[in-house]
């Protein structure tokens, strides 16, 4: 394989979707997996936004579309932007493509030059390190442990801070925590960004509406550093549409041009139909967002009274998105039938085998001794997936 670019060769493979893809192997073999690796709403697409997809098709939206989405769909997310979040921008400066994760890529390849360096609070989404990698840039990584929450401080980010500094990128909503960080936590951020005017911020609120204690508070509505920030979002977890792959960015003219232009080079605009369906979304209101945002609390609060119980298990409680993070390191060095537990991927293999439950390894989100829990399924599927998991961790010895 030495004639692959060294680009692709360095390229981790997405630990989610491997996980996922081993739970789909087992299935196959007749095995009851229950997946909670993937970070998928179960809920379907609202019926508005499906009608107004068939719609389009009937209208024969069946052509090329503008690179950074149709002029329509750009002044509804405005709209969407000043109405729930108090952000102004004008339509130039949306720019829609294929999923959240194109326009967090489009980014990150916009602003960082090779040696530039990304600060990155841990755990973070396990694609920024690699779309870091793939810009030449080098990641900086902030450490925040369970007792804080997973949430870095002001001190934190100031010491981590160098000459190189060009991009600092986060997500609140956490994925993948669920932490969320409140507005005069933001602004302690915020106080440190103003002394070092050359730093720009990913803001990734995709999970926005997934937020369980506060109104959404977004890092780009303080104006001293709003023109720095890079707002993503889209419509795969506030209205089940993650096949559909729809994001988008709001940023400064500058930044968004330059993000047309690479989009323009790679996939050009996004699918017609999904557009006209997410204008639709957000024509719709709030109704369907909200009930599953009361549906994802009330497994949140199952969950994590279940995962409580097991012993040696540390978990916190999340206030948004819809992923639980517990510190597993007390059962590395542990076994079963010979097979040794060294560490949270050994630990999540053996639960896929052992346990039939489908989860990821915390070292793919930058904490090795953690991993990730979906709870983005049916009550039943989740009590039963916790009462395995907790079976099979009482056989290691």
């Amino acid at each position: 394989m030495t004639f692959l670019s060294r680009r692709i060769r360095n390229l981790s493979e997405s630990q989610t979707i491997k996980m996922a893809k081993l739970g789909r192997e087992l299935a196959a073999k007749g095995i009851d997996v229950i997946n909670l690796s993937f970070g998928e709403p179960d809920f379907f697409t609202p019926d508005n936004v499906k009608a107004a997809a068939k719609k389009a098709i009937d209208e024969n939206y069946s052509y090329y579309t503008p690179v950074s989405g149709y002029p329509d769909l750009r002044k509804a997310i405005t709209e969407k932007l000043q109405r729930e979040n108090g952000l102004t921008y004008g339509i130039d400066q949306i720019v829609v493509s294929t999923g959240a994760k194109q326009s967090l890529a489009n980014a990150v390849m916009c602003l960082i030059d090779p040696d530039d360096e990304v600060i990155v609070p841990t755990p973070y989404w396990v694609s920024y390190s690699e779309m870091i990698k793939l810009a030449e840039g080098k990641t900086v990584f902030i450490n925040a442990t369970v007792e804080q929450n997973f949430k870095i401080t002001a001190q934190q980010l100031e010491e981590a801070i160098t000459p190189k500094t060009k991009l600092f990128m986060f997500s609140s909503p956490c994925n993948p925590t669920g932490s969320v960080y409140s507005k005069e936590e933001l602004a302690a951020l915020v106080a440190v960004f103003e002394k070092h005017p050359n730093i720009f911020i990913i803001s990734d609120e995709i999970y926005e509406h997934i937020n369980f204690v506060n109104e959404h508070a977004s890092i780009a509505a303080f104006d001293s550093i709003k023109d720095r920030v890079v707002v993503i979002n889209g419509f795969s977890k506030s209205y089940a549409m993650t096949g559909w792959r729809v994001g988008y960015m709001a940023a400064n003219k500058e930044i968004a041009a330059a993000c047309d232009k690479m989009q323009g080079q790679i996939t050009s605009g996004t699918s017609s139909i999904s557009q006209r369906a997410a204008l639709a979304a957000y024509q719709g209101g709030l109704e369907t967002v909200y009930h599953m945002r009361e549906e994802f609390r009330k497994r949140r609060d199952i969950v994590y009274d279940l995962l409580k119980a097991i012993p040696n298990v540390k978990v916190n409680l999340p206030d948004g998105a819809f992923y639980f993070f517990p510190e597993v390191k007390a059962y590395f060095g542990k076994s079963f039938n010979g097979n040794v537990i060294n560490n949270a991927e050994d630990l999540c293999l053996y639960l896929l085998n052992e346990a039939h439950v489908s989860l990821v390894t915390g070292e793919a989100f930058g904490n090795e001794d953690c991993i990730r829990i979906s709870y983005a399924a049916a009550e039943d599927q989740l009590r039963l997936a916790v009462k395995r998991i907790a079976e099979a961790l009482a056989q290691l010895v």
